[in-house]
């Protein structure tokens, strides 16, 4: 299978089932083809996005002993991941001349956004609730109409939203433990794991994409898009320890975790 007609199913179809159809392997990049911009993804009617401020809220923790927040949480989860995937397929169509390495790793990523939306998607059910009963927002999506370039792309999805989410999958993974469901719990450490992977992959391709001479923060700093800062790649119950196994410095972490947004220089840039 080509690494296009992967991009173009997850991206495309208006079927969640075509979309989180894993790939037929081998996949090849013999034939790229020309790049593409994609305005919105195709997207059973259920779940194409909403309106501003209709989706549900993230449930508190606390709230979490109720089964039906929790079923809350991971349809909000499922949708998160679901346009992960999405945006991910978007690279792949936009910049098909990236590295044949670049193409094939964020191929890799994109099985296991697959799996973590299927995860979701199945603890919602075992709550009573099926994916695309409630709104969904296009938070990431919208963000990731920002990026014009690969590195871009690395800074904004892997080293922010996937990099917050070594802190939130933790903060979760607490939550259901405290609420008394295990299978929830094991779902978010599963997905910690992969995280860690992922995280791994924006800075080694951030690491090879920036200019020469530039240390990794800056180069990180300097090609996000407000909203989009390192504020946003944190969360509560800050994860040193997976931090470094994806690979980030001391130095790196420690800046990460001293960040104020009242020094951030925002800047407003759109894609193409």
């Amino acid at each position: 299978m080509e690494l296009r007609a992967f991009a173009e199913q997850v991206l495309l179809s208006d079927s969640l089932s075509v979309k989180l159809q894993a790939p037929v392997l081998p996949l090849t990049d013999q034939d790229p083809g020309p790049a593409i911009l994609i305005d919105t993804p195709g997207r059973p009617a259920a779940l194409l996005f909403a309106p501003r401020r209709t989706a549900p809220a993230m449930p508190h923790g606390s709230a979490l002993h109720d089964p039906a927040k929790r079923a809350v949480a991971h349809h909000i989860m499922a949708n998160h991941e679901l346009q992960a995937l999405e945006v991910m397929g978007m690279i792949l169509l936009s910049f098909p001349q990236a590295p044949a390495d670049f193409r094939s790793g964020l191929a890799e990523v994109m099985v296991d956004e697959q799996r973590h939306t299927r995860m979701h998607m199945s603890r919602c059910r075992d709550l009573g609730t099926e994916f695309g009963d409630f709104p969904v927002n296009s938070w990431i999506w919208q963000k990731a109409q920002t990026f014009r370039s690969e590195l871009e792309y690395v800074a904004g999805l892997p080293l922010v939203f996937e990099g917050a989410n070594l802190d939130h999958s933790i903060e979760f993974e607490e939550a259901f433990l405290q609420a008394g469901d295990r299978r929830s719990a094991a779902v978010m450490r599963t997905i910690h794991n992969d995280e860690i992977r992922h995280v791994r992959f924006g800075m080694e391709w951030l690491q090879r994409f920036k200019p020469p001479g530039q240390s990794d923060w800056d180069a990180w700093t300097q090609a996000l898009h407000f909203p989009l800062r390192p504020s946003r790649a944190r969360g509560t119950m800050f994860q040193h320890q997976a931090r470094l196994e994806a690979g980030l410095s001391e130095e790196f972490i420690q800046l990460l975790r001293e960040y104020s947004d009242d020094t951030d220089q925002p800047r407003e840039q759109t894609r193409g």
